[in-house]
């Protein structure tokens, strides 16, 4: 017990609970096509903060319950995270040096990567958006990325989280 709250694990699952919680939360109408990927972005923070502590292997069951909790395919969400954080895993380095404008683009290929990989899921399974307003949560994501990474870094640092 003493481990997990002086190591700060409990912490990095409260952001990923919340981000979770964002993520199901329903909005209305057109709203709802912008709604950004909050598990992605902050699975993305956390590897990028901690690339020694949230990994693949977090990232993978992230998705599994993250596909139990929307009710979608059982391993839609199991498959595009993991491939989201290994390839932040490899650019980690340096995002964390990038100006913000910079982290800002490459969280907007990282959640459209993930957005073709569900999209592929999706195809196969019969039931693709007509819209292109599918692509929406990218921008979104990446417009709400500087905010939410410093909210993160601020939690990261108030509670030792390493």
């Amino acid at each position: 017990m003493n481990e997990l709250r002086s190591s700060g694990t409990w912490v990095i699952i409260l952001s990923l609970f919340i981000a979770m919680i964002f993520n199901s939360l329903p909005l209305p109408g057109v709203i709802e096509w912008g709604k950004p990927h909050w598990v992605v972005l902050v699975v993305v923070y956390w590897v990028i903060a901690l690339p020694h502590r949230v990994g693949v292997t977090t990232a993978w069951f992230v998705g599994l319950f993250l596909d139990i909790l929307n009710g979608t395919v059982i391993g839609q969400h199991a498959l595009a995270l993991p491939i989201i954080a290994y390839f932040t895993f490899i650019i980690h380095l340096r995002v964390r040096v990038f100006p913000i404008w910079q982290q800002c683009l490459t969280v907007f290929v990282l959640v459209g990567i993930y957005q073709v990989i569900v999209r592929v899921v999706q195809g196969m399974l019969g039931s693709v958006p007509e819209t292109m307003l599918y692509w929406l949560p990218s921008i979104v994501s990446a417009l709400l990325w500087p905010w939410l990474m410093l909210l993160l870094r601020y939690w990261q640092h108030e509670f030792r989280v390493s």
